[in-house]
């Protein structure tokens, strides 16, 4: 069934400069899985279209259930240079929760949200 990121994990975000640091932490290690699995840094740029113009680099802690992607060029220059007071690291960190997963019914009971 498909679901969004909202539903298997919550994010925490930062920003410094021109980058944006968004931590997605799954609500299991099932999930975990699911998750790295599916959001690659890669499709997470792609989500982004337009608005990342620098790479993405995803960091991952199995320990913590988590993934961290670092994406560079994120912040229209940054906080304190950008008109663009909508695109700072929690904005982009709200939005990713509408990526789509994957994710097999026997697992839907460690979800939110559903």
């Amino acid at each position: 069934m498909q679901v969004t990121l909202r539903n298997v994990a919550h994010v925490r975000s930062g920003d410094k400069g021109d980058t944006a640091c968004i931590s997605v932490i799954a609500y299991s290690p099932e999930l975990y899985e699911l998750i790295r699995e599916q959001l690659t840094a890669e499709r997470f740029g792609a989500f982004y279209k337009g608005v990342i113009a620098g790479p993405v680099t995803r960091f991952e802690a199995p320990g913590l259930e988590a993934l961290q992607f670092v994406a560079e060029g994120a912040l229209g220059g940054g906080v304190s240079r950008s008109l663009r007071l909508d695109n700072y690291g929690k904005a982009l960190g709200s939005a990713i929760l509408a990526y789509p997963i994957e994710a097999p019914e026997r697992l839907q009971n460690q979800m939110r949200a559903m």
